[in-house]
C-alpha cells in the first residue's frame, strides 16, 4: 500500500512540474523567436515525442521503479498543456472562449471513450500491453499533427461581432 502511494504520488507530481514547466518553456521560447509556431506547434510535437519515447520502456519492464520513472517521464505529455490551451487564444482571439471550449469537449470525449476501448481492448484479446500500444500510436500521430498546427494564422470568420450578443435560445 505504501508503495502504491509513492508511485501514484510520484507521477502525479511529476505531472504538476510538468504543467508548470510546459506554460514557463512555451512562454521563454515565445519572447526569444517571436515564433508562435516554434512556441506552440513544435513545442507540442518536441513534447509529445519525449512522452512517445519514455512510454517505450514500459513495453519491455515489470520492474516497479522503471515503470515509476517512465510513468513520470510522461510529464512531457504535461507540457502540452500551456501551449495548447494558448492557441485558442492566438488564432481565434475574438472566440477564445467558444475555441477552448471544443477543444476542451474533444479532450473530454476522449477521457470518456478511452477507458471504455482500453477495457474492451483488454477484455477481448487479454493483453494489457494493448492499450499502451494504442496510446503510443495515437501519441506519434499527435507528433505529426501538432507539428502541422499553425497558431500564427487568425480564424477569420463567424462570431459574435463586439456589442453584440448572442444566445443559443435566440435572444
Amino acid at each position: 500500500m505504501k508503495k502504491s502511494a509513492i508511485f501514484a504520488s510520484v507521477v502525479f507530481l511529476a505531472g504538476v512540474v510538468g504543467d508548470t514547466l510546459g506554460g514557463i518553456v512555451t512562454d521563454f521560447i515565445y519572447t526569444r523567436t517571436g515564433s508562435l509556431k516554434r512556441a506552440r506547434s513544435w513545442m507540442v510535437s518536441v513534447c509529445m515525442l519525449f512522452c512517445l519515447l519514455s512510454l517505450i520502456p514500459l513495453m519491455f519492464t515489470h520492474h516497479l521503479y522503471v515503470s515509476m520513472a517512465c510513468l513520470a517521464s510522461g510529464f512531457f505529455a504535461e507540457m502540452t498543456i500551456g501551449p495548447m490551451w494558448a492557441i485558442p487564444m492566438d488564432i481565434a482571439p475574438e472566440a477564445s472562449g467558444t475555441a477552448s471550449g471544443m477543444m476542451n469537449t474533444g479532450s473530454a470525449l476522449a477521457a470518456i471513450i478511452s477507458p471504455v476501448v482500453g477495457g474492451f481492448l483488454i477484455d477481448y484479446f487479454g493483453n494489457w500491453e494493448l492499450p499502451f500500444v494504442g496510446s503510443m500510436l495515437l501519441m506519434a500521430l499527435g507528433v505529426v499533427l501538432a507539428f502541422r498546427m499553425q497558431p500564427e494564422s487568425r480564424f477569420a470568420g463567424g462570431g459574435a461581432d463586439k456589442g453584440q450578443v448572442s444566445t443559443s435560445m435566440g435572444v
